[in-house]
């Protein structure tokens, strides 16, 4: 197994910065952030653009990443793509479209993303939403030899989020009615442990029983705040004691996490994706947060 690391968290830096810095550190593998290069959506962790899918020469990107000796894991674009207004749930599959397509230009495998959800509906009418976007996505994404990995995060951070998220794909029985409606090689997951952790989901087990549909793998850790728990309940849905961390400073048990990938015959790469607010409001910071994690997970990854 490899070590990546996402680049949404260097939106004022440059691909080929953020190139050098990694593989002087020690990273293997990025996975590329591609939002819209003119912009859109900007809560947290949203927004960069390293790689312009619109005016992309697959060579200079290639070039650049063969001089810094690293690969690209995925191509990354989390938007909310069953967003319950027809024009942003349009300007998202769109775009998603657009990654799809200079992820096989570049020859990436995988394009990491959102299913999505209306949260105005429950899971059965998501589903309902589901049926008309995700089967022509993924054969849209097969045809061009591109896989989607979906991460498992129920994208629930806050109250105009609460109670459903933004996200559908976030437990087992999602995952099983999902995969029953889109079966496809080229459809699985992007799976983080952290979200698993706040919603009391055994993660070793989750790598044994969707061990096929594993594509791809994001190292984040979950801190649960006791006091918070305390005083707001499971009924809260983690508002309030769910804190996302950097691997090694949470919850997670990694040498498990990653025995659990090793046996499942799991080698692609562990990327770390950095929300940890405790590493945030400057640049060292959050590459002082990318070091931890690296020292943290390079010791089991060979």
């Amino acid at each position: 197994m490899r070590l990546g690391l996402l680049t949404a968290p260097f939106p004022r830096r440059t691909l080929e910065e953020v190139a050098a810095w990694a593989s002087g550190e020690g990273f293997q593998m990025l996975e590329i952030a591609c939002w819209p290069a003119a912009g859109g959506e900007r809560r947290r962790y949203a927004g960069t653009s390293h790689i312009d899918v619109g005016r992309l020469d697959p060579d200079t990107v290639g070039d650049l990443l063969f001089r810094h000796g690293l690969e690209i894991s995925s191509l990354a674009y989390y938007p909310n793509n069953l967003h319950p207004d027809s024009g942003e749930r349009r300007a998202a599959n769109t775009h998603l479209k657009k990654v799809i397509d200079a992820a096989a230009k570049l020859g990436v495998p995988i394009v990491g993303t959102f299913v999505g959800r209306d949260s105005s509906k429950n899971v059965p009418g998501n589903f309902r939403e589901f049926r008309k976007v995700w089967p022509r996505l993924v054969d849209y994404a097969g045809e061009r030899g591109v896989q989607i990995a979906i991460e498992n995060c129920p994208m629930l951070f806050s109250y105009d989020e609460w109670p459903g998220g933004t996200n559908l794909a976030s437990t087992p029985a999602i995952w099983d009615e999902m995969f029953s409606i889109v079966d496809s090689p080229s459809f699985g997951l992007n799976l983080d442990p952290s979200h698993l952790v706040w919603l009391m989901i055994d993660y070793e087990r989750v790598v044994r029983d969707y061990a096929s549909k594993i594509l791809h793998v994001h190292a984040k850790d979950m801190e649960i705040d006791r006091d918070g728990l305390y005083r707001n309940g499971t009924v809260s849905v983690g508002m309030g004691w769910q804190v996302p961390r950097l691997p090694g400073l949470g919850e997670v048990r990694w040498d498990r996490f990653v025995a659990a990938l090793y046996r499942a015959g799991y080698d692609y790469v562990v990327s770390i994706e950095h929300e940890d607010r405790a590493f945030e409001g400057s640049e060292e910071l959050v590459k002082r947060g990318f070091l931890i994690s690296r020292d943290v997970l390079k010791p089991l990854l060979h």
